[in-house]
């Protein structure tokens, strides 16, 4: 049976800034302890004094999650330290915007060596304990992009797919096992304010944005919060998100027509950007925060809400 959270010693990759710090906040104040990895020493360390503050044990451990073996030593300092590992949060993830042909390969290999093989790591690094023990929960933070495809940015989408596709075999595998008592969950936002696109590699010639409707990333940490007391299979984050997953399921082509429009229109904005590698090779001081800044819409905007309702249509259901 999963720990409550006020007794489970849980790692979080990718704490220094958005959902991560959000997470571990949120955890800390509920008791939790928490080992924080990122590559920003600095930030880490405020974000660790912040969580103790707050009523829950933190270390900050620098890491770089392409890292295999910093990764190993990360999950090694958590028992050492602590006795035990029951909750890893595997959550660092970088992005690109670029046409597929357009973005230089190093660019594009970086996003799937952090994004997938990051995530690899520490699956590996987390589950021999989990094994030891008979129990604990790896809890992945994916994307609606995992299921439901968009343009300019098939490096990150393409690394989503890719995490979706090592849950399902990982969890066939603990089936196989017998090991019941280990959870295999999937955290899949919509949009998500978060310094994410602030820090984004682009190779588009403009500018990026945040695509509407936006959320915050409480959400996020709140949804992850719950998956540590009740583990699920996948938890969609944001109304959008089930749109999105729903129409890409039912209505392929006509979702990539309308998402291809509403991605260009939206999530890149009319104004010229110098071409970047944002913070794929080195860690940005700056963005911190859990925010990026973005305006929390909340509601959908017409373009998507017409999508959903030309795909109830074309399923031959009535239109709301």
């Amino acid at each position: 049976m999963p720990r409550a959270i006020k007794d489970s010693v849980i790692v979080i990759t990718g704490a220094s800034s958005g959902i991560g710090r959000a997470t571990a906040l949120t955890l800390a104040q509920q008791g939790a302890t928490l080992l924080l990895a990122a590559r920003r020493e600095a930030a880490l360390q405020e974000v660790a004094a912040e969580c103790n503050r707050l009523g829950g044990q933190a270390l900050a451990v620098s890491t770089n999650m392409t890292d295999e073996e910093a990764v190993k030593a990360l999950a090694r300092r958590a028992v050492d330290t602590f006795g035990r590992l029951d909750v890893w949060v595997n959550n660092a993830a970088v992005t690109l915007f670029a046409r597929f042909e357009e973005a230089p390969s190093e660019v594009f290999r970086q996003v799937i060596e952090t994004n997938v093989f990051g995530y690899v790591h520490g699956a590996r690094a987390a589950l021999p304990y989990f094994r030891e023990q008979g129990s604990g929960i790896l809890i992945n933070v994916d994307s609606v992009v995992g299921m439901a495809t968009q343009p300019y940015t098939s490096a990150y989408v393409m690394s989503k797919f890719a995490i979706r596709g090592m849950v399902g075999s990982l969890r066939m595998e603990l089936h196989l096992d017998k090991a019941s008592d280990i959870h295999v969950c999937m955290v899949m936002p919509a949009t998500i304010d978060t310094p994410l696109f602030n820090q984004a590699a682009n190779y588009t010639g403009r500018a990026v944005k945040a695509m509407n409707p936006v959320y915050p990333a409480q959400q996020v940490a709140d949804a992850i919060a719950g998956l540590v007391e009740n583990p699920q299979r996948e938890v969609i984050v944001g109304q959008a998100g089930y749109l999105m997953v729903g129409q890409s399921m039912f209505a392929p082509e006509l979702y990539e027509r309308m998402m291809a429009q509403q991605v260009d229109n939206d999530h890149l904005q009319d104004k010229p950007a110098a071409e970047t590698n944002g913070n794929l090779f080195e860690p940005m001081p700056e963005y911190t925060d859990i925010s990026g800044g973005w305006e929390h819409t909340g509601e959908m905007p017409q373009g998507i809400l017409n999508m959903a309702k030309e795909a109830v249509h074309k399923l031959g259901l009535p239109t709301p």
